[in-house]
């Protein structure tokens, strides 16, 4: 009997570190419910028998509570598991705004684990430091200030389920509309502003719709900086993308911004994953497959308006050779 080939997809292995408070226990839970294994908080000696004894995709906890807690260490292990090509290897890191991590810990009246005896602020502080090096290498950083339960759920479901056709390969892309005045996202790895196009907001009819209706994306898009804009955007997206896939970068963020994040920013956002969705689109290189693009308006996700949704799934992308 021919027996089918376990290594045609690599098996994915998530590290999920950060900040505690910041929904690293809530998103192992999520992956755990998404047939995930879960280990959570092993010593950093076990990682590669653990690795090694898993049937199904892994989830492992590290954080500043693990027993040998080192971030050169955890980065050590991490680049250990890359080397087996039958692996999928993914570092998560889970933060959010100190003002927030303080407010949790004062409903829970936890104490944190690195200032038993003081401050939250100090362990907080501590933390950050400590686990800085984790943040910067993380192939996703999740921040949950502004996320609540179900929201994060979604997310994680929308990055990590288990897709027919095994674990995509190549590039997530996500296109993400917000707010300046609500702050940059801090998720985002290339930032446009589009607050120099007309404001809908100023017309009476159009100010208390979204981009995602019809007349308030029409009259964004008859700006005569509109479509020269949009082009410019996807041109560099022509660029920079394959580049981040040579880097073996798994996530990429694109976000526009404008004034109130409900007109301009979605216009352009919902206009750009058409672009980058179709047929003949560019989300594809060497013309041997598509990457999967998600969409995200932030302000809008925030009112109960809009939330996460795929413009095409993983599903629906044909797997991408590397170059």
């Amino acid at each position: 009997m021919h027996m089918a080939d376990d290594t045609s997809v690599p098996r994915r292995i998530l590290l999920v570190s950060g900040l505690s408070g910041a929904g690293k226990s809530s998103i192992l839970r999520i992956l755990e419910d998404l047939d995930h294994e879960v280990i959570d908080n092993p010593p950093l000696g076990m990682l590669d028998d653990i690795v090694a004894r898993a049937e199904r995709p892994v989830a492992i906890g590290v954080d500043s509570r693990t027993r040998g807690f080192d971030a050169s260490a955890v980065l050590e292990a991490l680049a250990r598991l890359r080397v087996n090509p039958n692996l999928r290897v993914e570092l998560i890191y889970a933060t959010a705004d100190e003002s927030v991590l303080l407010r949790r810990y004062t409903a829970t009246r936890r104490r944190h684990p690195l200032a038993p005896h003081s401050s939250v602020k100090e362990g907080i502080e501590a933390e950050v430091a400590l686990t800085a090096p984790l943040r910067a290498a993380a192939d996703l950083v999740i921040d949950t200030t502004d996320m609540p339960p179900p929201d994060l759920r979604q997310f994680v479901e929308s990055r990590f389920s288990p897709w027919e056709g095994g674990v995509s390969e190549g590039l997530t892309v996500t296109l993400m509309s917000f707010a300046y005045p609500a702050g940059l996202p801090r998720e985002a790895d290339i930032v446009f502003d589009a607050r120099f196009l007309r404001n809908p907001h100023y017309v009476p009819e159009l100010a208390p719709k979204t981009g995602l209706d019809a007349d308030v994306a029409t009259y964004v898009t008859h700006d005569p900086d509109y479509l020269p804009f949009l082009n410019q955007i996807h041109a560099m997206l022509q660029l920079v993308l394959p580049r981040f896939v040579q880097e073996g970068k798994k996530y990429a963020t694109i976000a526009i911004g404008c004034s109130g994040g409900r007109h301009r920013s979605v216009t352009m956002v919902e206009a750009l994953a058409k672009r980058l969705s179709a047929p003949d689109g560019m989300g594809h290189y060497q013309g041997s497959g598509q990457w999967p693009i998600m969409i995200m308006h932030r302000e809008l996700a925030r009112q109960g308006i809009s939330a996460w949704r795929w413009a095409r799934k993983p599903a629906e992308a044909t797997r991408a050779e590397p170059y």
